[in-house]
Parts: structure tokens; C-alpha cells; sequence
């Protein structure tokens, strides 16, 4: 293992992403490594941003049709620049709403007890938002989540198995609602069997992509996935709060969406003001409200950049980064206790490294001290994210240096064992 920082910056030569850096606002004094949480400002989106700003002030409520991105059809454009990143036709995509807001919208449509089958298979590792949904959904049908909600077992409290999923598909269950990739471990599911597994028994299945979209290929549409959902301001950087997307695969269109609004209007009839919906043929149907157009803006210009970098690339960049960075720990910090949790495999291994150390909360903050953003998780864990598309191998390398001094000289102990009220 080379450990000198010329063997980085040699990296970074050959690197063919290189200059989509320059796209984003970097601050030279930091090490941003919190990508999978919130990703950076790129310069396109802000213009983007101020593309329609000046629609909203030169044509008023005429922005709705007229300039250089109609607000009326801003949610089916960004569906399609979105589709090629999880493999899915352009109709099957719209931008709309948010993760948990989108959960609800899917699950209220596809979820049909019947019978016995009663029952939503999830996971206990899942991020909380998603439980809490299903959870209630499953009250609004007047069903006992202690008894109607099956959650599979993690044999080691990072990652799941996928023959564990598999035998939890009993004939009580109805749906499956599971993450693409784990957000703590940043492990990926085996979506295409997951999936095909799931049909074999009648059951549909459907995956949160918040973790996923923007940092690893998918075949949606070739494997049958039923639908999925996802929030935008992870790896596809479009700002805090953006507007999330959903897919619905096609031979749902013409499902009644259990949450109705009038933007699930076919577009030629929405201004009918009719009381009974007529439905947009596609993925559309699903939207409930007016479109939040200055939150989805910055998207306009952030998924320009993936459709230029490509998710391949980005997918190979962002393997040689967590490689390189997981070998460096484990060179460098041989003997300063850390755990490395999530994969190795590159197959079942998202975007970014999972640590684990008794002392994660002060030595995060420590880090942060340094000019370095990890993200810690409750209660002893570390996500580290290089981005492929702002990120370098040169600050991987500077990060493990200043990581290393942290352990040797123990100032992480100066700092309080609490984490903040954001962590």
C-alpha cells in the first residue's frame, strides 16, 4: 500500500471526473466528507435558481407556461433527467414531494390488505422516518403495527442478509418496503432478487433510494421493482429541503393514488376544475400538490452534471475513493481501535465508510476542530463520503493525517462524550 500523498495526487491526475469540482462551492480550509447527508452548492444549480427567480419576476403567474422551464411541467422535466439514474423510463418518474411524504403516497396506494395478507415486511436498520410511515399507515387501516408490522433481524446490528428478507416473505405479507442501501452501514440490497423473490409469492416491493440515487447504477424498470422514493439533497446535491422523486413502474399506470391531489391531474384536464380526477397516465398521477418550483430549481442544474459525468463514472470514482480510504485506515490507524462495519465487497458497498469507535462523538468533534465534516451516528459510528464528483483522493489522504494526529495525540479527549442536538 502506497502511503505517500504523491501517490494521491497521482490519482487525482488520472482522475476523468476531475473538473466537475470546479462546478461546486469548496472552501480550501475544509475536508467536506458529509456528502451522504447534504451535499455541496454547484454553481449550476444556483443559476438555476436565479433562472427561475427571473421567470417568476418577468412573467409572474405566466411563469406557470411560459420561459425557459415552465412551472407547469417542471415535475415530469426533472422526472426524466432523473430516470437514467435508477434505470427507470421517463414516464415512470416524477419530482414531487419528499421522502416520507412520498412513502405515504406510495404505501396508501399499493398497500391492499386482503385476506391474510395483512402484513408490511421492513427492517429493523432502516432510517426512522420510514418506520414511523408504515407504522402509521398501517393504523389508518386499522391494523396493530405490533402485530402487522414485520421488521427482518440484523444478526450484527449493520447489516442484513438477504436469505433472512427472503424468509420473512410469508404468505400474511402484502408489501415490502426496504432500503436500496442501509444509511448507516451503506450496505446495498439485492434489489433485482429481493424483488423477484417478492413476486414469486405475490407480494409487491418497493425500495427508498435516499441513500442510492446519485451514487449507484440501478435497472428499476428491468428488474420489476413496483415503485420507490427519494429525497434529492443526498448525492444529487440539490440543496436542503429539495423536492424528492418517486417511481412507479408502468404496469401500475392507472392505479388510483390513495392520496389525491389535483397535480395527479392529466395535464389537458387539470383546469377543468372538474370534482372527479381524471389522472395523468403516468408516474404524474402520484403528485398531490402544487409543485414546490424554487426547491426543485436547483436540480435543474445539479442533474445536468450527472447526465454529463454519468452514474457509471461516478459509480467507478466513487469505489476507488472508499477503497483508498479504507486501506489508508487501515495502514495508518492499525492501532487506534477503529472498526471498519460496512462491506468491503464493492458489490454490496454504497457510497460511502462506516466506522466504529468507542470514542466516535469526540473524536467527530475533533475532526470538525481540524476542518473536517464527518457525520457521526449514535451511538460509537463515523460515515466518512467522499463525493466523486467534488471530492479528491489528496484530501482522503489529508483526512486519515489529521485523523492519525487526533489518535496520537489524544486531543479528541478535551471534548465532551455528547453528541449535539444534530448529529
Amino acid at each position: 500500500m502506497n502511503t505517500e500523498i504523491t501517490y494521491a495526487q497521482s490519482l487525482d491526475e488520472q482522475d476523468e471526473l476531475k473538473s466537475f469540482r470546479e462546478e461546486f462551492y469548496i472552501s480550501n480550509d475544509l475536508i467536506y466528507f458529509d456528502g451522504n447527508s447534504l451535499g455541496l452548492l454547484s454553481k449550476r444549480a444556483e443559476k438555476a435558481v436565479n433562472t427561475l427567480m427571473e421567470s417568476w419576476k418577468k412573467h409572474a403567474i405566466d411563469g406557470w407556461s411560459e420561459g425557459a422551464h415552465p412551472w407547469f411541467y417542471l415535475s415530469e422535466n426533472l422526472g426524466k433527467m432523473s430516470a437514467d439514474l435508477i434505470g427507470a423510463r421517463p414516464e415512470e418518474v416524477i419530482v414531487t414531494g419528499s421522502t416520507t411524504t412520498n412513502l405515504h403516497q406510495l404505501v396508501s396506494s399499493f398497500f391492499k390488505p386482503k385476506g391474510k395478507k395483512t402484513k408490511i415486511l421492513a427492517d429493523e436498520l432502516n432510517f426512522p422516518s420510514d418506520i414511523y410511515a408504515l407504522k402509521s399507515q398501517l393504523q389508518l387501516k386499522g391494523l396493530d403495527p405490533e402485530d402487522h408490522l414485520i421488521q427482518v433481524k440484523s444478526k450484527n446490528g449493520n447489516t442484513l442478509e438477504t436469505q433472512d428478507i427472503i424468509d420473512a416473505m410469508t404468505d400474511e405479507v402484502a408489501l415490502i418496503v426496504l432500503p436500496a442501501v442501509l444509511y448507516r452501514s451503506g450496505q446495498i440490497l439485492d434489489m433485482e432478487r429481493l424483488t423477484k423473490e417478492a413476486h414469486k409469492r405475490g407480494i409487491l416491493i418497493g425500495f427508498d433510494l435516499c441513500h442510492s440515487i446519485g451514487s449507484i447504477p440501478h435497472q428499476l424498470a428491468d428488474w420489476q421493482v413496483d415503485f420507490a422514493f427519494w429525497c434529492t439533497y443526498k448525492h444529487l446535491n440539490g440543496g436542503p429541503g429539495s423536492v424528492g422523486g418517486l417511481y412507479v413502474n408502468q404496469k401500475h399506470f392507472g392505479t388510483s393514488p390513495g392520496l389525491a391531489g389535483w397535480f395527479g391531474s392529466a395535464k389537458d384536464k387539470q383546469f377543468d376544475m372538474k370534482h372527479t380526477l381524471t389522472q395523468a397516465e403516468h408516474a404524474g398521477a402520484f403528485q398531490i400538490g402544487t409543485p414546490h418550483v424554487l426547491s426543485a430549481a436547483p436540480l435543474l442544474g445539479s442533474l445536468e452534471m450527472f447526465q454529463e459525468a454519468g452514474i457509471r463514472r461516478i459509480r467507478k470514482k466513487s469505489l476507488e475513493l472508499t477503497n483508498y480510504l479504507m486501506e489508508l485506515i487501515e495502514v495508518e490507524l492499525a492501532d487506534d481501535g477503529f472498526k471498519i462495519v460496512n462491506p468491503r465487497d464493492g458489490q454490496t458497498r454504497g457510497a460511502h465508510i462506516f466506522l466504529e469507535h468507542p470514542e466516535a462523538t469526540r473524536i467527530c468533534k475533533a475532526l470538525k476542530a481540524d476542518s473536517v465534516i464527518p457525520d457521526f451516528r449514535n451511538p460509537n459510528g463515523i460515515r466518512l463520503a467522499p463525493v466523486a464528483l467534488y471530492n479528491t483522493f489528496e484530501e482522503v489522504w489529508q483526512m486519515v493525517q489529521i485523523l492519525k494526529r487526533i489518535m496520537k495525540e489524544e486531543s479528541y479527549k478535551k471534548y465532551e462524550n455528547s453528541r449535539g442536538v444534530i448529529a
